[in-house]
């Protein structure tokens, strides 16, 4: 059975007690519950180091997510990307629980957490925030990607007091209507056609068209990364492009708060550069983080951590370096 199966069997069986000995060597038991209590923790060999690893997952309302924590030290929260999942941080997750105490989670909708439903409105943002209230913490640096990005870009705007700091790489401000905008009967018609057309195209040829198109945005080592991105978008269950879905992040929302309370939190915008990558160089958050700079990581694309981890890691590093 593999990793991922065996958690998927973990999370579903009522009572679970697991010994293990941590990194003192004392022997350490949890009880993990389905219905949200403690969680499992179970030594895991990463990249050939032994880290104790927290799973569980917390009540959000309507759902629940799945987490995974370890370490020791400030909080770093990372957000995973559109038809991924928490294993796309695996890079960074070992190698950052030697100083931090580390968290990655599944966004509502994606990977071990609960599904989305067409009609329950919610933010991944404030999902975030529960998650950080049931793990009782207070502040953390938040590190996301993609629609990770996205949804750190809301947390500037709405959350600024719940963050240390904010690493938004490949993604900050999604420029669509947010929750202030419902959609409408018009809106919905469109969304209906469009997915009748997946559906006649056919969801895996729409998924392979998507990773191909992140794939070609990279650089000369994208290919570090195939296995294990096409692995995670294999796997998704494509409910976002299936279904119409509420507005999960504030989009234009965000600017708006952005433009009125300009964050002190201190933001490193991260972009890749390759020949197959647009980004702006003077993107438009800039304008309302009075702490935020661009930082660009050449010779590569939209997925960085995964196809140039030492250098995204590195550059994530420095950045929390210099904070103190």
């Amino acid at each position: 059975m593999n990793g991922r199966l065996l958690i998927t069997a973990l999370l579903n069986i009522c009572f679970l007690t697991v010994s293990s000995k941590g990194l003192s060597g004392q022997e350490s038991q949890d009880v993990f519950s389905s219905f949200y209590g403690s969680p499992v923790v179970s030594p895991t060999v990463m990249k050939g180091n032994l880290l104790v690893v927290k799973q569980g997952r917390i009540n959000i309302g309507n759902g629940f997510l799945y987490y995974e924590e370890a370490g020791q030290g400030e909080p770093i929260i990372f957000v995973h990307g559109h038809s991924l999942d928490h294993r796309m941080w695996d890079e960074q997750f070992s190698v950052f629980a030697k100083k931090y105490h580390v968290i990655r989670y599944d966004l509502r909708g994606y990977g071990l957490s609960s599904s989305q439903t067409e009609d329950y409105q919610f933010t991944h943002a404030e999902d975030l925030v529960t998650l950080m209230d049931s793990l009782h913490i207070q502040k953390a640096h938040i590190v996301g990607l993609s629609l990770g990005g996205f949804i750190t870009a809301d947390m500037l705007a709405y959350f600024p007091e719940r963050m240390l700091s904010a690493f938004l790489a490949s993604g900050n401000i999604r420029k669509s209507k947010g929750p202030s905008e419902p959609m409408t009967k018009e809106e919905a018609m469109r969304r209906e056609e469009e997915i009748a057309a997946l559906k006649e195209k056919g969801v895996e040829v729409m998924k392979k068209e998507w990773f191909e198109g992140l794939m070609k945005s990279g650089g000369t080592q994208r290919e570090r990364m195939r296995a294990p991105l096409w692995q995670m978008i294999d796997e998704w269950d494509a409910w976002q492009p299936l279904h119409k879905e509420v507005r999960v992040v504030a989009g234009l929302d965000a600017i708006e708060m952005l433009k009125k309370n300009h964050p002190a939190v201190p933001a490193l915008i991260v972009e890749g550069h390759s020949s197959g990558n647009r980004f702006s160089k003077e993107p438009q958050i800039l304008n309302y983080l009075p702490n935020g700079k661009l930082k660009v990581i050449e010779d590569c694309g939209h997925m960085m951590n995964m196809e140039r981890p030492e250098e995204f890691n590195a550059a994530l590093e420095d950045f929390l370096f210099r904070l103190h």
